[in-house]
């Protein structure tokens, strides 16, 4: 007899089976965040194979959790949410909320991969914020762990923000020095970013605009709001 799966009548259970495997939850993230396109989100999941992410969104689409849409004049291919995989929003943010409460900050900061951070900062960019020209600006990262560093950001009015890892040849607007688990700690509240200031931590230069409008023009994490996050401990909220 064949061995049937564990909470057979269970909801929880037949929705772990649908969500549990590997990754799933991560790609479901991904496109939450904006992703469609195969390079987008593979970006976004630096650990994850391409073959890999082949099958599970093979199998994400197969449980109705997106659609798979080509364009035939280009030949490019999205992948869409669907209202089913929608569903599922408040369940993420209430799992990044409880990873904010109850990880702590050493652990949710180990990661090194500037190359990671800097592909969710270019998400957080408000261009209506920005001079309505072409501004560039450079991050450079101490403690990277990632083949790059340094990455350049070039924002243009009504254009998609772009994101380079070599020196796009332009007159830098605005350079900031940190170090991955420091502007990684701010991004996600577990830091203080007026206090990482004051302290030389992340470290600013150029356009005197830029910096005095630089927590407007880019926004931190959706969670970095979450109440009672687990901060550094030589971190206090900023006043």
């Amino acid at each position: 007899m064949a061995t049937k799966p564990f909470g057979l009548y269970c909801p929880t259970s037949k929705a772990c089976e649908v969500l549990m495997p590997r990754w799933t939850l991560q790609i479901l993230g991904e496109l939450w965040g904006g992703s469609t396109r195969f390079n987008e989100i593979r970006r976004g999941l630096p650990g994850m194979s391409p073959t890999l992410l082949v099958k599970r969104l093979k199998e994400m689409q197969a449980n109705g959790l997106l659609v798979r849409v080509e364009d035939p004049a280009t030949g490019s291919i999205d992948y869409i949410r669907t209202d089913k995989a929608a569903e599922l929003d408040d369940i993420l943010r209430g799992l990044a909320a409880w990873a904010q409460r109850h990880i702590t900050a050493e652990v949710a900061l180990e990661d090194r991969d500037a190359d990671l951070l800097m592909w969710n900062i270019r998400r957080q960019i408000d261009l209506g914020e920005l001079p309505q020209r072409r501004v560039v600006m450079r991050f450079s990262f101490s403690d990277a762990t990632s083949p790059a560093s340094t990455y350049w950001v070039i924002t243009r009015p009504g254009e998609p923000v772009e994101l380079c890892a070599s020196d796009p040849g332009f007159d830098v607007d605005l350079y900031v020095e940190t170090q991955v688990r420091v502007f990684t700690g701010v991004y996600l509240g577990r830091r203080s970013f007026g206090r990482d200031v004051e302290n030389g931590l992340i470290f600013m230069t150029g356009d005197a605009q830029l910096i005095k409008t630089f927590r407007r023009w880019l926004r931190f994490s959706m969670h970095s709001g979450v109440d009672n996050i687990a901060r550094v401990a030589e971190a206090a909220p900023d006043l």
